[in-house]
């Protein structure tokens, strides 16, 4: 337990210290709640009424944040083998070449279909 009592203490302070500073803020800060305190902002213009059902958003958005995840995502498993690079034998190698292979072709797929284009 006497090693990790330094990082426990840390924790206890910084707790401690967050704990604080919120009951202070709140305490101590000015509480004028008024209409435009709660309207919504979007960069000083006037908001967008919406429609009841929350109105049409363009697909293509939602298109490009997936394959962004999905692409970073596949990223994410090179990490580790270039951390275990020098333990790894050919296999390994042969492996990871053929994953860079499936990545760089699904990325060519979708920016011949188009799906990376704003229009």
């Amino acid at each position: 337990m006497s090693p990790y009592l330094g990082i426990v203490i840390m924790l206890v302070i910084a707790s401690g210290f967050v704990g604080l500073t919120i009951i202070t803020s709140m305490l101590v800060g000015p509480g004028r709640y008024n209409r435009a305190k709660y309207d919504s902002y979007e960069c000083g213009i006037q908001p967008t009424p919406q429609p009841l059902g929350g109105g049409r958003f363009p697909v293509k958005y939602y298109i490009t944040a997936m394959l962004f995840i999905i692409f970073d995502i596949e990223i994410v498993f090179l990490y580790p083998w270039a951390v275990s690079f020098d333990q790894m034998g050919t296999f390994a190698l042969v492996e990871m070449v053929l994953f860079v292979i499936t990545v760089f072709l699904a990325y060519l797929y979708v920016l011949r279909r188009g799906g990376l284009e704003w229009d």
